[in-house]
Parts: C-alpha cells; sequence; structure tokens
C-alpha cells in the first residue's frame, strides 16, 4: 500500500489533527508575498494567486463556460475521449472560444511561470478543461494530475493552473492541498481511498476572490471537497483548469484530438513571438487510450 503522506506511516495518518486553512477572501497578497511563496514552490508546490483577472475577462470567460456547458460541448468533449471509437471529435475545442484561447496565454500568469521556481523559460501547453458545478456538489477524492506511465520520476516540473472564475466560497467546495506531496513518486490515485478525509498537513483553501488562480506541482495530491448545502441563489464553482509542462522529454497528451487543439493554438498566433514553443507537436509522444483528461 502507498504511503498516506510525505515520509509517514499508513498507521500516522488515522490521527485526526486541524488543518491550515488559507481564506483569501479578506486578505491582501502583494508582489513582496508572491515572490517569498515562488521561493517555497518547490517544498510546498502550490501558489495562491488572488485575484490575478481583471474582472471584465472574468466576464468574458464565465459567459464562455456557460456555453461550453449548456450547449453540451463540454459532455461531447469527454465522451470523445472516453470513447473515441464511438465519439466523434467536438465541433469546437476550447481553444477555439476567444476568451479561453487568451486565457491560455495570459501574459502575467506564463511570465510568472519562466520563473526557475516554477517552469523556467522553456516550456509547452498541455491541456485546459473547463467546468461549471452547482454548490452542494459532491467532492473528488484525493488524487494528483502529473502525465508520466509509468510514474517513475519528477525530474520535470508539470503544473496545473486552476482557474476560480467567480473565486471560492464554502458552498462550492473547498480545495484541499497536500504540501510537499509532489515528491513522492506515486500513482495518481495512491491515496483515491481514503476519499475527500482530512489529512495531517493539509492546507484547506476555502475562500478566495472572483478570478484567483492557485498553481499546483501536478503531482501534488490534492481533492475537491463536497460543498455546503446548495444555496438559494445558485452559486456555481466555475473552474478552468490550464496546464503546462518544462521541455526537455516528450510529454503524454492526455485527449485524442491533442493535435488539433495545439493547431488551433498556432493558427490562433496564441503566444507567437515570446512563447512561440507553446503550442508545438515535437514536445509530446503518442496519444494512448485511457488518458482522457478531466477537470478536477
Amino acid at each position: 500500500m502507498a504511503p498516506e503522506g510525505p515520509g509517514q506511516d499508513c498507521a500516522t495518518w488515522s490521527t485526526p489533527v486541524r488543518p491550515s486553512v488559507y481564506n483569501g477572501g479578506s486578505r491582501v497578497i502583494t508582489s513582496s508575498d508572491i515572490a517569498a511563496h515562488i521561493k517555497e514552490f518547490d517544498d510546498k508546490g502550490f501558489l495562491v494567486l488572488p485575484g490575478l483577472l481583471p474582472s471584465f475577462f472574468v466576464g468574458r470567460l464565465t459567459r464562455e463556460v456557460d456555453h461550453w456547458v449548456d450547449s453540451g460541448l463540454r459532455q461531447r468533449s469527454i465522451d470523445a475521449c472516453l470513447r473515441p471509437d464511438r465519439c466523434p471529435v467536438p465541433e469546437v475545442v476550447e481553444l477555439e472560444m476567444t476568451a479561453h484561447g487568451e486565457l491560455a496565454v495570459f501574459p502575467p500568469l506564463l511570465e510568472l511561470l519562466e520563473d526557475e521556481n516554477l517552469l523556467g523559460p522553456a516550456f509547452v501547453f498541455h491541456h485546459l478543461h473547463s467546468d461549471r458545478r452547482p454548490s452542494g456538489a459532491p467532492g473528488k477524492p484525493w488524487h494528483h494530475d502529473y502525465e508520466q506511465r509509468p510514474q517513475r520520476n519528477r525530474r520535470l516540473p508539470m503544473l496545473h493552473v486552476l482557474h476560480y472564475l467567480q473565486g471560492l466560497r464554502p458552498a462550492m467546495g473547498a480545495l484541499a492541498v497536500l504540501p510537499g506531496s509532489h515528491h513522492e513518486v506515486a500513482e495518481k490515485d495512491a491515496r483515491s481511498h481514503l476519499g475527500t478525509d482530512v489529512l495531517p498537513g493539509e492546507v484547506l483553501i476555502t475562500e478566495l476572490p472572483p478570478g484567483s488562480a492557485v498553481v499546483l506541482h501536478s503531482a501534488l495530491f490534492h481533492t475537491r471537497r463536497a460543498g455546503d448545502v446548495p444555496t438559494a441563489e445558485g452559486t456555481h464553482r466555475y473552474m478552468i483548469d490550464a496546464s503546462y509542462c518544462r521541455t526537455g522529454e516528450l510529454w503524454p497528451p492526455v485527449k485524442p484530438y491533442w493535435r488539433r487543439i495545439l493547431a488551433v493554438g498556432r493558427e490562433r498566433r496564441l503566444g507567437e513571438g515570446r512563447w512561440a514553443e507553446l503550442f508545438e507537436e515535437r514536445h509530446f509522444g503518442a496519444y494512448e487510450p485511457g488518458d482522457a483528461g478531466r477537470a478536477s
């Protein structure tokens, strides 16, 4: 059985403890704060960026997510991944939506990712998922999202950027992360048997303002907790998950139509000039069935 925590044995994790709680709803984060947190990224494996996106951009993205979900495009994209032999490639991919494409190359974010403590100057876009969940929705068990088969090392970083368009509030479902767990070499589901249980040493992110993002090392174990009882106003949890990898080896794609997604990035000239390699196919290996990626 895989260990239940960094440097711990399974038995020690049955003792309940009070988790660290991050409530960014009323907290002012300065550039010096972010710089300090970036230096700690290798140790902790996560970085909180409150209010990263401007409000007008959040509005455009929110409308696109609504269209993506309500039109059935999201479900068709999932079906095309899970049953590629029976389901056609969706007529639209996420990067073809105007604001989603802009988000994938949002300069303040990519400039941040260039820091050597994160990805460094040479990295590639991996995928993007877009989702909307109602308040009170169920959680998702502990897992990580580092793409490697078999899981064998953490030589090169892969990052997931979780954009919470309307922020986070308890009704939406908190994000819990397990600092330092990205240094383990473990399968994605090594802690799934724990469900969404509270783990010793976890950090619980309960509230964030609109437009916030959480950057995770993709190998960091995390869970989505169930939201509180559904609220009368019907608060939704809007999340766009964008992933990037440092170049240096062939990364496994997660969607059977991954070449089309990268082609859209090139056709739209996203990141052209400064991030010219961002959508190049040569950084990827062959797609293998069963790699289908879905929003966390």
